[in-house]
């Protein structure tokens, strides 16, 4: 098991398995099928991300490097988590972006009854060493831990 230490965006603690991408995130594209048209398993619609493109992310750890693309990411987040379709957590190499946070701080301050930990600032190394399906547990303090 290794371990990082990130800063605690949202607050919480999840253990789930790893979907993994080293490239951006694009919020909207990834997760508009499943909040409009009702994809029940959240496969991630971005075509452009070829790591992540039709894999599952609801109740994943999602680990990526940044969001990318429409200024709606934030709300998106905030739906998928009001709709419960969000990953059991997101937990990012790169410091968060304004509109990530702002989605993530909303549903966990307006939504009840759903936990999206956020942890950034976990650095290149937590990227290059997580694979998808990883078990991965996200402690309240921001430590990350990556069986």
């Amino acid at each position: 098991m290794k371990k990082f230490q990130g800063r605690v965006v949202t607050p919480g603690e999840a253990t789930a398995e790893a979907v993994v991408t080293k490239e951006g995130f694009n919020t909207l594209a990834s997760l508009q099928m499943a909040l409009q048209f009702g994809d029940k398993e959240v496969k991630c619609g971005d075509q452009s991300n070829k790591e992540l493109y039709g894999k599952s992310l609801l109740g994943k750890a999602l680990c990526l490097p940044q969001t990318i693309g429409s200024t709606t990411g934030g709300l998106v987040l905030y739906c998928a988590c009001s709709m419960q379709k969000n990953p059991a957590c997101m937990l990012f190499a790169n410091h968060i972006d304004s509109l990530a946070a702002a989605g993530a701080v909303l549903a966990d301050v307006w939504v009840d009854g759903v936990t999206m930990p956020v942890i950034d600032g976990l650095g290149e190394e937590f990227l290059n060493y997580v694979k998808d399906g990883m078990k991965i547990t996200v402690k309240p303090n921001g430590v990350v831990e990556v069986e």
